[in-house]
């Protein structure tokens, strides 16, 4: 775990009486593509919503490139280089697609209230790399013809597309995905699939994701974690998971 980007250790969270997650750990490695899947239920969006800031764990750590970012807040996370999708999209309705794509920027840097109100100085700099980096990733993406649209306006795929673009244009080292195949078709899902891998190929950073397309994922990822009932079952490459009987079990029954 020392040469992870993330290392989950001993992770659990209990919500009252419940034990959503139980001693769950697991690394990701420097441009690692790693799949979390299992049934609903399994813990999958407790384990990213615990990674990202925005439930604190009951015990355990977890590590970001050797620093310990148990319960930071997301802010804080964000800075630190972790950005997130969501399973339902959260655009800014009222805004761009390349307004949007901005807000992602946004998070590599900081500025103070003064400088903020007079549009000088640190913030006028962070404004500008957010606009280089939106319009990167917007063409990268195939989104510019869509730039000036308001991102609500978008068809569904295409949402998707401007909010891993919006995470992109953050930087990271490492991006959650959370269902970012769900609601488009098997066109719009080859797509997607494509783009992440050449989006991650380029800019670096590694990818840890929930879908319940388990064709897409056992296509997509390096490796796939498997939760059950917030224990964790599996932790090893596609072809050796979808062998794997506790596997079959919890996904097709004894």
């Amino acid at each position: 775990m020392s040469a992870s980007v993330l290392a989950v250790e001993g992770l659990s969270v209990n919500f009252g009486g419940l034990r959503a997650v139980n001693d769950v750990s697991f690394a990701i490695g420097e441009n690692e593509i790693v799949g979390l899947v299992g049934p609903n239920g399994a813990g999958k969006t407790t384990i990213f919503n615990a990674i990202f800031g925005m439930i604190a764990p009951t015990s355990g750590r977890i590590v970001f490139r050797g620093r310990d970012i148990t319960g930071l807040a997301p802010e804080r996370i964000a800075e630190a280089g972790i950005t997130r999708t969501f399973q339902n999209v959260r655009l800014f309705g009222e805004l761009s697609v390349r307004e949007n794509v901005m807000m992602g920027a946004y998070n590599a840097g900081r500025c103070g209230v003064i400088a903020s109100i007079a549009r000088v100085g640190r913030h006028r700099r962070l404004e500008k790399l957010a606009a280089e980096r939106a319009d990167r990733w917007i063409a990268r993406l195939g989104l510019s013809a869509y730039a000036n649209m308001l991102a609500t306006g978008l068809p569904l795929g295409l949402q998707r597309i401007a909010e891993v673009a919006r995470a992109l244009a953050g930087e990271p080292r490492l991006m959650l995905l959370d269902e970012p195949a769900a609601g488009l078709n098997e066109v719009e899902k080859r797509q997607l699939a494509d783009l992440l891998l050449a989006a991650a190929a380029e800019s670096g950073c590694a990818l840890l994701l929930v879908d319940h397309d388990m064709h897409l994922v056992m296509g997509l990822v390096h490796r796939v974690v498997v939760v059950d009932f917030g224990r964790k079952i599996a932790d090893d490459s596609p072809a050796a998971v979808t062998r794997d009987p506790a596997v079959i079990e919890a996904y097709l029954g004894a």
